[in-house]
């Protein structure tokens, strides 16, 4: 197809297709610009006035519906649905109720999927009450009935971590020990036994 076959093309298109041929084709260009810089790692989603990132700081809703991802997305689908309307021969105003149906169909899709990829990100911040019950090895002796810290080796959330420990014990707990949490004394330090049962 050369370029004048293209310019005929679309001279002898009628002006509504025209609308949903401007809307696929720019809107497919910047979706593809989108994916290009989300796998080079740029910022694919570029808010106007930083306005996604003033929303985003609102703890009121998990996902904002009002991103430049989701106008892309949304008009990309309206554009291209449309354009199959037209093809399948629908009246106008079905044409327009589909393609806005399937181009909030996708935002809808895409709020689903972006939030249950949110609960799926884990934090890294050490969360000390999860170290409750697990088992751990001495790396400084602990003193008994809470005579002074000690410090602990424990895996805690998939990693390695090195804590303050005080026991309850009658006598102290020697260096490499193996010792059970019982509780949380505090932000940072841990109640142990060398009762492991």
């Amino acid at each position: 197809m050369t370029i004048l076959d293209i310019s005929s093309w679309w001279q002898a298109m009628p002006f509504f297709n025209k609308i949903f041929w401007v809307f696929a084709l720019l809107f497919s260009i910047l979706f593809l610009i989108q994916l290009v810089m989300s796998f080079i790692g740029g910022d694919g989603d570029v808010s106007a006035g930083d306005a996604d990132e003033y929303v985003g700081g609102d703890d009121g809703i998990g996902y904002e519906f009002f991103t430049i991802k989701n106008l892309i997305a949304f008009f990309t689908v309206f554009g291209w649905t449309g354009i199959a309307g037209i093809n399948g021969g629908l009246s106008k105003g079905l044409t327009i109720g589909l393609a806005l149906l399937a181009g909030s169909l996708m935002v809808v899709m895409m709020a689903v999927l972006f939030r249950n990829m949110n609960k799926l990100r884990q934090s890294g911040t050490l969360q000390i009450k999860n170290a409750v019950g697990i088992i751990a090895e001495t790396y400084l002796f602990i003193p008994a009935k809470r005579s002074g810290f000690g410090k602990i080796h424990i895996k805690v959330q998939g990693s390695l971590h090195e804590l303050q420990a005080m026991t309850d014990d009658e006598e102290q707990i020697a260096t490499g020990k193996l010792v059970k949490v019982t509780s949380v004394i505090n932000d940072s330090i841990l109640l142990v036994t060398s009762n492991l049962s």
